[in-house]
C-alpha cells in the first residue's frame, strides 16, 4: 500500500545493534514503528544515522559515569539509497542521502525507515559531521540537526516519490518540516491540514529553542522572514514546540494527565491524549511469550487478548517469572560480577538520569532502608540508566545512588549497570520481581518502562503521574505510593506480600499482564492515532482534552 502518513522522529530505536536512540522517546518510536508494520500502516518514518551513536557509558565504583563515542556502520545493516537532496544550511550546499532500515510487521508488511546522513565526501568538512551524534554539539549543530530532519527529510520524500497525507512530528525536533510545506507554497492553514504533532515533556528543558541570531546564520535571512510572517517565533525566539503547535492540526500529549498539563503549558491550543504503549510482541520475554502462546495463542496478533491472562494458573505465572529472573541474575553476574540471590525480592529502576526522575528517593533515609531488609525480608536492588553528558546535576544524582548504596553493602545486594540499552532493558523489566518509579509530579509525561514490567507480571511501585494513574489499582495491579509513604508501603505491604503470602503475589503479577499488559500496548495506541489523528473522516471541532478523574478511594 502506498505509504500516506510519515513519521518523524529524532530518535529511533530500530534494533540493539543501532545506537539511534537515548532513551524512552527513541524506544517508543521503534515500538510504534513495529506496530504500525504489524498493522500494514501505509506509513514511512525518517529519522538521522547517529554513525557515532548517543555515547557508550561507563561506571566506577565512586559511581562516576564516563562517555565514549558509540559507533556503527550503517552499511552492515541498512541499504544506501541512489537518491540524495541538498540544503542550504549556515551558507554552504549540504548534500544528505539515507540509508533504508525496512521493520517487518507480523504479518510480513514493512515499514521503511530512513536515516538521513550528510557523511558525504563533497560535503564541507563541518557538514560530514551533522548527523555524527544524537544530542550533541552545542546550539548550532543541534539546529543544524534538526533542520536536516525537518526539511531534509521532506525534500527526500518527495524526491522518493511519496505523496503524503500526514506528517506525524513525534516531539518538535522536526518541527522545520513546518517551514518546508509552507516553503512549497502553502498557507498556514493547509499546512496544518497535514500536520500530527505529539509532545513528549513538560519539563521546560525539553523543548528547543534557538535565539534569533542563529536561526539566520544557519537556516538564512529568507527562511527567518518566512517564519516571523507566520508569527512562528516565539519570545524572539524559535521554539519549536510552538513552531510545531502552530502548524498542526491534530496535538496530543501522551497520557490523560500529560494532556492535561500540557493543555496548561498551551491554553490557546485544543491537545489531546492518547497513552502510550509498548510493543507486546518485542517485550514480553521468552519465558511469557511461550506461556502466552500456549495459554493465549491470539495474543501476538491481538494485544486485547492478554486480558484472558486472568485464567492462567499461579503456578504457571509463578513458573514463567522464575526463569525470567534466573536468566537476569546470570547476565548480571556476567556483566558485573555481582551474584544476585534469586530468592530475594529485587527491586528494579532504570530510566534516563534526570533529576526529576528522582532515582535517589529510595535512599534518602538509609537506616530506614536498613531497617526494613531487616525486619521485613531481605531487599535486592538493580539499577541503570544514563546521564546526558552535559548533565552534570543527573551525573551527581548518579553517584549519589551509588554512594548511598555502598552504606547499605552489609544488609543490601545494591548492582548499578552501565551503559543501559534495549538488550538490558528486556533483561531487567522481565526479571525483578517490582518495577519503582519516583517521578516528582507532574513531571512524568507518560514513562513506558513500568508498561513493560507489567507485561511480564511485575507490578509497579510508583508514584501517581503519567501512564501510571491509568494503570493502577491498588494492590491489584501494583502499589501507589509518595516520598512520605514508600518506606511505609513496602515495610507493611510489599515485601510482607512477597514473602509472607506468594499466591496473592502471583495474582498480583497476573493482574498487571491482564488489566495493564492488554491496554499498554503499541497496538491499541497505532489504532488511536490511524482514528483520531491520520485518517479521521471529518475535520474534529476544536476542544480541550478532557480532563483527568483521580480516584478518590484509592481502589484505582
Amino acid at each position: 500500500m502506498e505509504p500516506r502518513v510519515a513519521y518523524f522522529s529524532m530518535e529511533i530505536a530500530l534494533d540493539p545493534a543501532l545506537p539511534t536512540y537515548s532513551g524512552g522517546l527513541g524506544v517508543l518510536a521503534g515500538d510504534f514503528l513495529r506496530s504500525s508494520a504489524d498493522a500494514a500502516m501505509p506509513m514511512v518514518a525518517v529519522t538521522l544515522a547517529y554513525r557515532n551513536g548517543y555515547f557508550r557509558q561507563s561506571i566506577d565504583d565512586a559511581g562516576k559515569q564516563s562517555e565514549a563515542p558509540d559507533p556503527w556502520l550503517p552499511h552492515t545493516r541498512c541499504t544506501l539509497l541512489d537518491t540524495a537532496i541538498q540544503l542550504e544550511l549556515s551558507g554552504r550546499t549540504v548534500t544528505v542521502r539515507a540509508w533504508q532500515y525496512d521493520v517487518t510487521g507480523f504479518g510480513g508488511a514493512k515499514l521503511p525507515v530512513y536515516l538521513l546522513d550528510t557523511e558525504v565526501p563533497e560535503n564541507d568538512p563541518r557538514d560530514r559531521t551533522i548527523t555524527d551524534t544524537l544530542y550533541g554539539g552545542d546550539a548550532a549543530y543541534r539546529l543544524a540537526q534538526e533542520a536536516v530532519l525537518g526539511l531534509g527529510g521532506l525534500k527526500l520524500l518527495e524526491a522518493l516519490g511519496y505523496e503524503i497525507e500526514s506528517y506525524h512530528l513525534n516531539e518538535g525536533h522536526a518541527a522545520l518540516l513546518v517551514l518546508g510545506l509552507l516553503e512549497r507554497g502553502n498557507d498556514l492553514g493547509s499546512v496544518r491540514d497535514r500536520c500530527v504533532f505529539t509532545t513528549h515533556t513538560p519539563v521546560p528543558a525539553g523543548h528547543d529553542r534557538f535565539m534569533v541570531d542563529l536561526v539566520h546564520d544557519v537556516l538564512g535571512e529568507r527562511r527567518l522572514l518566512a517564519l516571523e510572517s507566520i508569527d512562528g517565533l516565539h519570545e524572539a525566539q524559535l521554539n519549536m514546540t510552538y513552531l510545531a503547535l502552530r502548524g498542526s492540526r491534530y496535538i496530543n500529549g501522551v497520557a490523560m494527565k500529560h494532556g492535561e498539563v500540557s493543555q496548561g503549558m498551551f491554553p490557546h491550543y485544543p491537545i489531546h491524549a492518547i497513552t502510550n504503549g509498548v510493543h507486546a510482541g518485542r517485550w514480553a520475554s521468552p519465558e511469557f511469550a511461550a506461556l502466552f502462546d500456549r495459554h493465549i495463542p491470539e495474543w501476538r496478533a491481538d494485544n486485547y487478548y492478554l486480558r484472558y491472562a486472568v485464567g492462567i494458573p499461579l503456578t504457571d505465572i509463578r513458573d514463567a517469572h522464575d526463569g525470567a529472573k534466573a536468566r537476569m541474575t546470570q547476565e548480571i553476574k556476567a556483566r558485573t560480577g555481582v551474584a544476585l540471590d534469586p530468592t530475594v525480592f529485587t527491586i528494579g529502576f532504570a530510566r534516563r538520569a534526570a533529576t526529576y526522575k528522582r532515582a535517589h528517593l529510595l535512599f534518602d533515609d538509609v537506616e530506614r532502608l536498613r531497617a526494613i531488609a531487616k525486619r521485613a525480608g531481605p531487599l535486592q536492588l538493580v539499577y541503570a540508566g544514563k546521564a546526558h553528558p552535559r548533565d552534570e546535576d543527573g551525573k551527581a544524582e548518579i553517584r549519589g545512588v551509588v554512594e548511598a548504596a555502598e552504606s547499605l553493602r552489609d544488609v543490601i545486594r545494591f548492582v548499578y549497570i552501565e551503559n543501559y540499552d534495549l538488550t538490558l532493558g528486556a533483561l531487567l523489566t522481565a526479571g525483578v520481581d517490582a518495577w519503582l518509579n519516583t517521578p516528582k509530579p507532574p513531571m512524568e509525561a507518560s514513562g513506558t518502562s513500568g508498561m513493560k514490567a507489567a507485561l511480564n507480571g511485575v507490578p509497579s511501585i510508583s508514584i501517581l503521574d503519567g501512564w501510571w494513574i491509568e494503570g493502577w489499582v491498588e494492590g491489584v495491579t501494583g502499589w501507589s505510593i509518595d516520598e512520605r509513604t514508600l518506606y511505609d508501603k513496602l515495610e507493611r505491604v510489599v515485601v510482607p506480600c512477597y514473602y509472607e503470602h506468594p499466591d496473592e503475589y502471583a495474582a498480583i503479577r497476573r493482574s498487571s499482564i491482564s488489566l495493564n499488559g492488554s491496554f499498554f500496548n503499541t497496538q491499541r495506541m497505532v489504532a488511536q492515532y490511524a482514528t483520531n489523528a491520520y485518517f479521521a473522516d471529518e475535520k474534529r471541532p476544536e476542544r480541550k482534552a478532557p480532563a483527568v478523574l483521580m480516584p478518590s478511594t484509592g481502589s484505582g
